[in-house]
C-alpha cells in the first residue's frame, strides 16, 4: 500500500503497528480491521483492508500515473500476480519470517511475557481472527524449533517456485504485467524485499539475472526507500539480517535438496 501512495505521489500519515508486540488486537485498531491484520487505510471517513483491494481503489480513485496496465492480457496478468499474494505469498511469508527471525525475538521476552504472548489473550484473540485456523499452533511449534518445524521446508520450496515463475515472466516482458511498471510489480515487491532484508538475496542473484535486474530496477526508484527501508525500525532490521543470515545456511541446504 504505501509504495501504491508514493508512486501516486500522495499525501499519507503511517500508524506503525508491532505485530510481535500484539498491537493489531488493540481495540481501537480491531475496530478498524477485525481481521487485525496490516494494512489499513482510512480515506475521507471509509475504511478498506486488504492490499490488493487498497491499491485497485487508490489507482481508480488517483488515475494519475496509471498502475494498473491499459491491455486487458496485461490487466489480466497483473491480477493473477496479486491472487498469487493473497493465496500463497503472504501466508507463506509470515511462516519463514517467525522461523528465520521472529522467533528469536519472541524468545528473548522474559518468560512469563513469553507464556503470555504464546498462550494469553493476544494468541486467543489471533485463534479468533486468523484466516489460518492452524496458524496459532504452528508459530508454537515454530518458536521452538526454527526452521525444522513441519512445513516451514515446504514454505521455503513455494517461495522459490514462485521466484523462478517471476524469472520466467521476466523472459518475454519488461515488467511483471507486461512492459509497464504496475500493481503486479508493487505487489511482489515486499515478498521479495522481505528475503533481501533476511539476507536471504542468493535465492536470485547467483540463478536468476532477471529477477535480479527487476529487483535492481525496483530498488533505484525513488520510491522504494521511504517506502521500504525508512518504515522499518532500525532495530527490526538488524535482526532480520542478523537472524535471517544465520538462517540462511539451513535454508539453503532445504532449498537444494527439494
Amino acid at each position: 500500500m504505501r509504495f501504491a501512495l508514493e508512486e501516486k505521489k500522495l499525501a499519507w500519515k503511517s500508524h506503525y503497528v508491532d505485530i510481535l508486540k500484539g498491537e493489531q488486537f488493540d481495540p481501537a485498531y480491531l475496530r478498524l480491521n477485525p481481521k487485525a491484520v496490516v494494512p489499513t487505510l482510512v480515506h475521507n471517513g471509509e475504511v478498506l483492508v486488504e492490499s490488493t483491494v487498497i491499491c485497485e481503489y487508490l489507482d481508480d480513485e488517483f488515475p494519475d500515473p496509471p498502475l494498473k496496465p491499459s491491455g486487458s492480457m496485461d490487466r489480466a496478468r497483473m491480477r493473477l500476480w496479486t491472487k498469487v499474494v493473497d493465496e500463497d505469498l503472504q501466508p507463506t511469508c509470515k511462516y519463514i519470517t517467525y522461523a528465520s527471525c521472529h522467533r528469536h525475538i519472541i524468545r528473548r521476552m522474559p518468560p512469563e511475557k513469553l507464556a503470555e504472548f504464546m498462550s494469553g489473550p493476544a494468541a486467543e484473540a489471533e485463534t479468533r481472527v486468523a484466516g489460518d485456523p492452524y496458524w496459532v499452533e504452528s508459530k508454537r511449534k515454530i518458536v521452538e524449533e526454527g526452521i525444522a518445524a513441519a512445513g516451514v521446508g515446504q514454505k521455503f520450496r513455494m517461495y522459490d517456485r514462485y521466484l523462478q515463475k517471476m524469472e520466467d515472466a521476466l523472459g518475454s516482458r519488461q515488467w511483471l504485467a507486461g512492459d509497464a511498471f504496475s500493481l503486479a510489480d508493487i505487489a511482489l515487491t515486499p515478498y521479495v524485499n522481505r528475503l533481501d532484508m533476511l539476507g536471504m538475496s542468493e535465492m536470485w542473484t547467483l540463478q536468476r539475472p532477471l529477477l535480479t535486474n527487476w529487483f535492481e530496477r525496483i530498488q533505484s526508484r525513488p520510491t522504494f526507500k521511504p517506502c521500504f527501508l525508512d518504515q522499518c525500525p532500525a532495530e527490526l532490521a538488524n535482526d532480520l539480517r542478523t537472524y535471517g543470515s544465520q538462517s540462511w545456511p539451513e535454508v539453503k541446504r532445504i532449498l537444494e535438496t527439494s
